[in-house]
């Protein structure tokens, strides 16, 4: 894909809330207009590149522009972050045994909820203060009765130890994993906090990586 296909195709997931800041943020009428030009795309992918996505859109030795947002289109993020959330509840979502609970995880979600209980990928063991706030978490969105409440809390988790894992062994997919959503969503790298073994997250990449979509 050539350079500037790559930056449409870039430009197009972003969310518009990294468009500027505050009193700076891009009206919606023109970030379109921008989108559908040339020149416009080119000065959207200069800002991102100067401010918060500098892995992404620097040039690559022996890859092409912007290749981690290539290599990583929105949908397979979005299953690598919800894998990675449900392994690191893994210690909660295993000593979980009511049933109606292990009836929503199962059903909601699908594969991650067997991903948490394979110990040969991760022992699932914690601190036991950590342990106890994990439960505790798990058991306050468990009580909501929409799904949602719950998923959203894996998927905040997921994203968090992404981030701090790619941040240092893939700082393009680092970038491109908080361009995808609100800018109000994403906390500082320093205030975020994972407990995945890093061996363990680069073997969910390097399994996502290399999976199909459609699989």
């Amino acid at each position: 894909m050539s350079g500037t296909a790559a930056l449409r195709t870039i430009l197009s997931e972003v969310d518009p809330s990294w468009h500027g800041d505050g009193p700076d943020r891009i009206a919606p009428e023109l970030l379109a207009a921008a989108r559908n030009s040339a020149l416009g795309r080119r000065l959207l992918g200069r800002w991102l590149a100067a401010g918060d996505a500098p892995a992404l859109l620097a040039p690559q030795p022996g890859e092409g522009f912007g290749a981690a947002a290539l290599r990583w289109p929105r949908a397979r993020v979005e299953r690598l972050v919800r894998d990675l959330g449900a392994l690191a509840y893994a210690p909660a979502i295993r000593a979980e045994v009511r049933r109606d609970p292990v009836r929503r995880l199962k059903q909601a979600l699908d594969n991650a909820y067997l991903l948490a209980l394979d110990s040969l990928v991760w022992d699932g063991k914690v601190q036991a203060q950590l342990g106890a706030q994990l439960n505790a978490e798990l058991d306050a969105a468990l009580r909501d009765p929409d799904d949602r409440t719950m998923l959203d809390l894996l998927d905040r988790r997921g994203r968090a130890e992404l981030r701090l894992w790619a941040e240092r062994r893939d700082p393009g997919l680092a970038d491109w994993s908080r361009l995808l959503l609100p800018r109000a969503l994403h906390d500082p790298s320093s205030t975020l906090v994972a407990h995945l073994p890093p061996e363990t997250v680069e073997r969910l990449h390097s399994h996502h990586g290399a999976r199909p979509l459609a699989a």
